[in-house]
């Protein structure tokens, strides 16, 4: 239904040269407020979460991360190498929710 309200001849000029200056301003690719990236590494205490695993009958990588203050990604990091080495059994879980058991 109707349209955008006409401009005015002066706003008309102003923002055709808003858009403007802003094009020259920017170039495709070119950032110059982007920060560079950096490696971000997290160090579990697999003392704390040993404890945690032998401790427990049944848990999660959700609950391990919980436990030892650290993200699910470094938690479930740890699970996997945990797995291939035979300290837990995954025993559960669904879609990358799995449950596991100390072995």
């Amino acid at each position: 239904m109707g349209g955008g309200k006409k401009q005015s001849p002066a706003q008309a000029e102003k923002s055709q040269t808003a858009e403007a200056t802003k094009k020259e301003g920017q170039k495709k690719g070119d950032r110059k407020d982007q920060k560079p990236r950096t490696n971000i590494s997290v160090i579990i205490d697999e003392g704390q979460a040993m404890n945690f695993i032998k401790g427990a009958k049944v848990f999660t990588a959700q609950e391990l991360s919980r436990q030892t203050n650290v993200k699910i990604s470094a938690a479930n990091a740890l699970l996997q190498t945990l797995l291939k080495k035979g300290a837990v059994k995954r025993i559960g879980g669904y879609s990358g929710h799995h449950v596991y058991v100390p072995a």
